[in-house]
């Protein structure tokens, strides 16, 4: 059987390819699933990894959800309400989960459509680059069902409550034009620029110290959703412990010796 998710390492920073091209790579079979989530439990226990870059292989980004599998009541698509809500508790809401908690930066180069829950995948990364033939689409209502991966909780976060509720409403695709528009994306380039670009935005992560990183991206998730009081608390924690880091000596003996710092992740 063919890897759902390829992998390949480059220094200190990890390529995900989903690798169902054939099917515009749907994220709803449980292999996708598993394979995705091991990926991120790779990563978070690896403190030599930094960014992580996920994309499609083909011409896609992924079409989320196999609609062939909708119509035969297949899979997670399959059996009463009950055993439905269940399939999607425990298949394809683990991978919103999972990249939530993905403790390293995480950058979508998105290659082609990105579709239904295939978009919202975009979206639980933390930074998105997208090549010009791109399009998204919140498509759910288009196949009568609601975003059930995250969606009604990331599109907003992303372009707003009123952008977010047409794109959901309408079911229809936006191009990657319109994504940097509305702040979807941060770059739009030629599909054969994508990768390059995507590894220079992750070698510009890159270069920082890797535990400071992940401090740093705990805060702003945690920044989500607690107050001022606690996440001040938080961050002074963290602070005290960024501080007794070899990396914080070595950032500010190299800013003061005007050179380039070189950090070990200690």
């Amino acid at each position: 059987m063919t890897d759902p998710v390829l992998i390949e390492r480059s220094d200190d920073v990890v390529v995900w390819t989903l690798n169902n091209p054939e099917a515009r790579n749907p994220i709803s079979e449980i292999e996708t699933i598993d394979a995705l989530e091991d990926a991120v439990r790779d990563v978070n226990g690896d403190p030599s990894v930094r960014v992580a870059i996920l994309t499609g292989a083909g011409s896609a980004f992924s079409s989320g959800g196999n609609v062939k599998h909708m119509r035969n009541k297949e899979g997670m698509f399959g059996g009463s309400p009950a055993e439905l809500r269940q399939g999607y508790r425990h298949g394809i809401q683990r991978i919103p989960k999972a990249l939530y908690h993905c403790e390293i930066p995480t950058i979508a180069a998105v290659n082609g459509p990105a579709v239904g829950a295939g978009c919202d995948l975009a979206l639980m990364c933390d930074l998105r680059i997208a090549s010009t033939t791109a399009k998204f689409a919140e498509s759910f209502v288009k196949v009568g069902i609601i975003p059930g991966d995250g969606g009604a909780w990331l599109l907003p976060r992303a372009v707003g409550m009123a952008r977010a509720s047409e794109m959901a409403f309408t079911g229809e695709a936006i191009d990657a034009s319109t994504a940097l528009e509305w702040g979807m994306v941060s770059q739009v380039v030629d599909a054969d620029d994508l990768l390059p670009a995507a590894h220079a935005l992750a070698a510009r992560v890159a270069v920082n110290p890797p535990q400071v990183l992940r401090m740093t991206k705990k805060l702003l998730r945690e920044g989500q959703h607690q107050s001022l009081e606690s996440l001040l608390e938080l961050s002074a924690a963290y602070q005290a412990i960024a501080h007794t880091t070899s990396d914080h000596s070595e950032a500010v003996n190299a800013m003061l010796d005007r050179r380039e710092p070189r950090f070990e992740g200690r």
